[in-house]
């Protein structure tokens, strides 16, 4: 139910000290990673990562693993022991250790099967009329199906100060629009009608009817897809906001009961809200007429099945996992129980447990060594904007302004949010995940018509990640990310300014991206440049399209550089406003090599050994096609390939493939 303002992400992250180690601590650079035998001005990756490329191999529960899901793995052990330690006291904090032993009863669970999914299906087969259509999906929605569509509270776009209703395109169980019609993913359809059929099997349906509520869904699914909008086209902002009345959203889309369904929702009154998708709205609208109540019930069926397997028995599980991660992204084996249990404590009850975290598990003056960092770096790309050749002194006088009115938010929020309200039991794991769910929702369609608090997060405390806000124009960096191999006190300058200053120099660069820059200093939706400026960059952010879609992370499937634009810009505006900053604070200072490099080449070492990873090759397809995210390669070799100061610091000639002769700058 609860939507999310738009954030843009980073997946790489920042500084902070620990209070206590666990697990193993990743250093933040290691030179026995490198691959010696590989020239860097070849294949810059190859040579920061090799060593490590071969030494470790995908764990058999991971689609994906490097030094970053290293440092996640540490953050879960973390979480573990907190969480197990509050199980066994049972104290304050009980909430949370409830919760998890609850998540935990594997055999229970087991005992109980599909049981406590009988009430939600005994709704369900209440639906008799079109009119019952409304309420049954806000209570659905309410409890954390993904129906049809979803409802919350949005920051408004064009006044980002103050919530308003929304609702958007949702409902859809494969990962993209294009599944669903692509010929090179008709296998995967078959698939996930098989996986269908086997879950309504096991949820307690005949085979036949199993596969008769299959068949119903994919082709209700498939419609939702035909009228949803495609990745790219989300990225851009003016195409998901459609501020209207409610009554024309009930004359624009008729069929369906709107009114009635915001009112059940118990949503504060309102007389307008975002659209973000008119022609999925009346897609909605269209099937609520159409589709038949058997058609409605079978997907209504579906959506609350997937959304409870995580909660119910090993068979479910096991299942959803077979399709959701074995076929689709080559997950060969499953997660231990342990931390399925602990990543679904941090999704229902964030921040009660990253409160525990935090007094745990991170330093303060980690909050101070950031703050001087981000700062250096404002203050380098301050520098940057001002000696741009091509941006006129009239957008940049904009653009500077913007700048300086960026906040910047770090490790945990100032104020931590209540769960109190909800009801947690022991023995009760879905009703725990359903309660969660609700007081969510309750909490998000409370904020309609309310001044935005722009302190709140959009991310829990152990979090290994980081993003930028438009609507907010802040960044922020959790601490959960706010350790090696991003920033390691132990070492210089340059490392620390190619892991950790490149990512704060990223997610500042976001606010300049393809999307940030459309948004005005208070995060309002604004066009502040002039059409000369505007034209430019569309120029120069086509190089980067060009040169991103060429890469493939699998043979014979290429990038969608349009998708990726974004943090494709970031990177290479991060990583070179951190180096501008490293070359301010060392001005003037002699810098020695170590390790037999010299600063420039372990700044850029910095950068490129945070990015040592693998992925499976069904992992590495489903990202190129919805990931907006490059491969891990391309963010190193990518970058570094558009930089004269890469080539000047390894000695590259110009069209050597880490030199690129028509090199890509935005920023």
């Amino acid at each position: 139910m609860a939507l999310r303002s738009l954030s843009l992400t980073v997946l790489a992250a920042s500084t902070a000290l620990f209070a206590q180690p666990v697990g193993d601590k990743v250093p933040g650079f290691d030179s026995a990673l490198l691959d010696r035998a590989t020239d860097p001005c070849d294949n810059f990756y190859q040579f920061a990562c090799g060593t490590w490329l071969s030494d470790h191999a995908i764990p058999a529960d991971r689609s994906l693993w490097g030094r970053f899901d290293q440092l996640e793995q540490r953050n879960k052990d973390a979480l573990r022991a907190i969480l197990e330690e509050s199980a066994r006291k049972r104290g304050p904090d009980r909430r949370i250790g409830d919760y998890y032993s609850a998540c935990m009863d594997e055999t229970a669970a087991d005992r109980r099967g599909a049981t406590p999914l009988k009430p939600w299906f005994a709704k369900i087969d209440k639906l008799k009329d079109k009119a019952g259509l409304a309420p049954l999906l806000a209570e659905l929605h309410l409890a954390g199906a993904a129906a049809g569509f979803a409802f919350g509270a949005q920051p408004d776009f064009k006044n980002s100060s103050t919530w308003i209703a929304a609702v958007v395109a949702g409902g859809l169980s494969l990962p993209d629009r294009d599944y669903y019609f692509d010929a090179k993913h008709e296998k995967i359809r078959g698939q996930f009608v098989e996986h269908m059929t086997k879950m309504f099997a096991l949820s307690g349906d005949s085979q036949q009817d199993a596969a008769a509520r299959a068949k119903a869904v994919f082709d209700f699914e498939k419609s939702l897809a035909e009228a949803s909008l495609d990745r790219v086209s989300r990225r851009d902002p003016a195409k998901i906001y459609h501020k209207q009345p409610v009554v024309e959203l009930a004359a624009q889309a008729p069929g369906f009961g709107w009114e009635a369904y915001f009112r059940a929702t118990g949503a504060p009154k309102f007389d307008s809200l975002n659209v973000a998708q008119p022609a999925f709205a009346k897609r909605v609208a269209s099937l609520a007429e159409t589709a038949g109540l058997d058609a409605w019930r079978a997907y209504l069926r579906w959506q609350v099945l997937t959304v409870s397997a995580p909660a119910l028995s090993k068979a479910l599980v096991q299942e959803d996992f077979d399709f959701f991660r074995k076929t689709l992204r080559g997950v060969r084996q499953m997660p231990p129980r342990w931390r399925r249990c602990t990543e679904q404590v941090d999704g229902a009850l964030g921040e009660a447990l990253g409160q525990l975290y935090v007094e745990k598990m991170f330093k303060q003056e980690s909050r101070q060594r950031m703050t001087v960092m981000v700062e250096m770096l404002g203050k380098a790309m301050d520098k940057d904007i001002r000696e741009l050749p091509w941006m006129t002194p009239a957008t940049k006088e904009r653009a500077l302004e913007k700048l300086k009115a960026v906040t910047n938010k770090i490790g945990h929020p100032a104020k931590w949010r209540d769960y109190s309200r909800i009801k947690i039991v022991r023995n009760d794991p879905l009703g725990n995940a359903v309660r969660a769910r609700q007081e969510d929702s309750r909490h998000d369609l409370a904020r309609i018509g309310q001044p935005v608090d722009k302190l709140e997060w959009n991310m829990t405390p152990p979090t290994v990640n980081a993003y930028y806000s438009p609507l907010n124009n802040s960044i922020n960096f959790p601490a959960g990310i706010l350790q090696p191999p991003f920033f390691d006190a132990k070492l210089d300058d340059a490392v620390n300014y190619g892991a950790i200053g490149a990512v704060i120099g990223h997610e500042l660069s976001h606010g300049f991206d393809d999307q940030g820059r459309k948004y005005d200093p208070k995060g309002n939706l604004s066009d502040w440049w002039t059409a000369a400026d505007a034209a430019e960059f569309e120029r120069r952010a086509q190089c980067f399209v060009d040169q991103y879609s060429k890469y493939q992370p699998v043979k014979g499937v290429n990038q969608n550089g349009k998708l990726t634009l974004g943090e494709d810009t970031a990177d290479n505006g991060g990583l070179r406003i951190a180096y501008m900053a490293l070359m301010m604070l060392v001005a003037g200072k002699e810098m020695p090599k170590v390790d037999g490099f010299t600063p420039e080449q372990r700044f850029f070492l910095g950068w490129g050994q945070v990015w040592c990873r693998k992925a499976t090759d069904e992992a590495a397809k489903l990202r190129a096609a919805t990931d907006p995210h490059s491969a891990a390669q391309f963010r190193v070799n990518g970058v570094v390939s558009n930089m004269p100061e890469f080539r000047q610091a390894f000695g590259c000639a110009v069209g050597r493939p880490m030199a690129r002769e028509n090199a890509c700058r935005v920023w």
